[in-house]
């Protein structure tokens, strides 16, 4: 394994990873400060935690200019925050450390200030301090955007299609078409000026072809997969019309040569592809549905598979990203009675407490799947997290409610 991939390797993200990465940025997109007062940190994989702490102890004399009594207050406060945060680092972690501090308060006239941090499950490469009515997410977002992405080129004669898979997110990037005509109505000498015609206008569709991979995946994608109906694949091959940099890793045949035939690029290049997040999730949620048709060991259903993680009888938990419940604890102030359920929707609803009728107040609110997730990392279990952008994914939403299990051993009856 070269140096390089041994660096792809090391930076590759696991479901779980990304998920909670793409949880975490939008929880902080959703703060907003009054003026200029959310703080965010980034400090780069091999930089000096001290040297940082130094800068944001400058900026702290700085903020007791701030006009503004309120700001200079919440500001002063989240930096403080941060500096002391950073007194338990004797070193940067390997990959580098980002806080953000700042007043998430929703009622202007409150004051509530706290501190997140993330130690990204890529190498940090840039140095910044932002002082904002947001936090600066942008370098975090770009994490996700940066997976390895792969370019898929469907074609024949006469359409192509070009798209990029980042992750399990396919994005079609452009669609192209032959201005050649498909027949030749006319004969004699015409038609000998027709035939070169036709095959001008091919080279210059293959032309076209290869000038839309080269804006599409150059410097992009880790390389390229073609696939087609019929010859004209392999003559755009050795028309060699795309640039040499984009490294082709392999010809397969569809049947189509558009969104369909994009699917199929997938479909068919598992062995081409057998570690790119989409082929990974197809091949699991395919062996899944195997063992729950044939009875084998695998589990689904919200109840049967919580009893399977909580028992250790799990061996991994397949859970949706998009599983559209949230784990609810109320609690009343008047009996002390308590309540845990699961609760469908975006945000947990007010609850009258059964034993006083007192309204109760909501201790957690947070996705469901946190909390199986958690159960299941308390036990030893291994967790995939399913997207739904795939068809697969989508399937195991919708027919096994976005939860199962693959078991270690089926219980005797």
């Amino acid at each position: 394994m070269s140096e390089q991939e041994e660096k792809e390797k090391a930076e590759e993200a696991s479901s779980e990873q990304v998920y909670e990465l793409r949880k975490t940025i939008k929880k902080l997109k959703g703060f907003r400060g009054s003026g200029t007062q959310m703080i965010s940190v980034y400090i780069p994989a091999g930089y000096q935690i001290h040297e940082t702490s130094g800068k944001l102890r400058e900026e702290l004399g700085q903020a007791s200019n701030i006009k503004s009594k309120q700001t200079r207050t919440n500001v002063m406060e989240a930096l403080e925050k941060i500096i002391n945060y950073l007194k338990m680092f004797k070193t940067t972690p390997d990959n580098g450390l980002v806080v953000f501090a700042g007043n998430i308060s929703d009622d202007p006239s409150k004051r509530k200030i706290e501190l997140f941090s993330i130690t990204p499950h890529q190498k940090l490469s840039v140095s910044i301090y932002r002082c904002d009515s947001s936090f600066f997410l942008e370098p975090l977002e770009n994490f996700l955007e940066h997976r390895a992405s792969y370019g898929l080129v469907v074609m024949d004669g006469n359409e192509a299609t070009i798209a990029i898979v980042r992750g399990t997110e396919t994005q079609i990037v452009k669609k192209l078409n032959t201005t050649a005509h498909s027949k030749i109505r006319v004969g004699g000498q015409s038609a000998n000026r027709y035939q070169r015609d036709i095959e001008e206008k091919k080279h210059l569709y293959y032309v076209r072809v290869g000038a839309a991979m080269d804006a599409a995946f150059l410097g992009k994608v880790k390389g390229a997969i073609i696939g087609g109906p019929g010859p004209s694949k392999e003559y755009f091959m050795k028309a060699n019309t795309f640039n040499y940099q984009i490294k082709i890793m392999g010809v397969v045949d569809t049947g189509y040569t558009d969104e369909y035939g994009i699917r199929e690029v997938l479909a068919k290049s598992e062995g081409i592809l057998d570690q790119q997040e989409a082929i990974k999730e197809k091949i699991l949620i395919e062996r899944f549905i195997k063992e729950v048709v044939t009875g084998g060991l695998a589990t689904y259903g919200m109840k049967e598979t919580i009893d399977a993680v909580e028992s250790k009888q799990a061996e991994m938990l397949l859970i949706s990203e998009d599983l559209p419940f949230r784990f609810v604890e109320y609690r009343c102030n008047k009996c002390a009675t308590s309540e845990k359920k699961a609760q469908k929707g975006e945000k947990a609803p007010e609850k009258g407490c059964e034993q006083c009728g007192s309204k109760m107040d909501i201790d957690i609110d947070e996705p469901l799947a946190d909390e199986i997730i958690d159960r299941a990392k308390r036990n030893g279990i291994k967790v995939e997290v399913i997207s739904a952008n795939t068809s697969e994914g989508a399937q195991f939403l919708t027919g096994f409610g976005g939860i199962g299990a693959f078991l270690r051993y089926r219980k005797t009856q």
